[in-house]
């Protein structure tokens, strides 16, 4: 006679990370090291042209990608740790981000935000963050 013996089934809690917040962390991952790449690349193009020719500028504009990327791994960080302060975060830049691609007509953009400000406020997304309880 063969006995298995199975683990009791994983519940939905609160706790438990949504796949879609896994998929957002990963996209702010990936858009940091993108940033970070830019800022250095731009940071060594200004180290090999020199500041005369509008070095300073593109200096600011190196170190800027570079702060927006370690932010973007510090915002994933938060998402994948359910942190309160990155859903605040993210809807802020996600309406942020909807409102720059209206105008643009940004199609991809726009439906991409709206995805995203739809999901942020499903009751098991908001309750992962606690910002709500969850509905089972």
């Amino acid at each position: 006679m063969l006995i298995t013996i199975h683990p009791p089934p994983k519940e939905l809690s609160a706790r438990t990370r949504p796949v879609g917040v896994t998929i957002i962390a990963i996209l702010e991952i990936v858009s940091g090291a993108i940033a970070i790449a830019v800022g250095a690349f731009f940071g060594t193009m200004m180290g090999s042209m020199g500041m005369n020719l509008g070095g300073g500028a593109m200096g600011a504009g190196s170190a800027a990608m570079i702060v927006l990327g370690v932010a973007s791994f510090v915002m994933a960080w938060g998402l994948l740790r359910g942190k309160s302060w990155a859903w605040t975060i993210t809807l802020i830049l996600t309406i942020i981000s909807l409102i720059v691609d209206l105008p643009s007509m940004n199609v991809i953009g726009l439906i991409i935000d709206i995805v995203i400000l739809y999901y942020l406020f499903r009751p098991h997304v908001k309750a992962y963050f606690g910002k709500g309880s969850a509905v089972l």
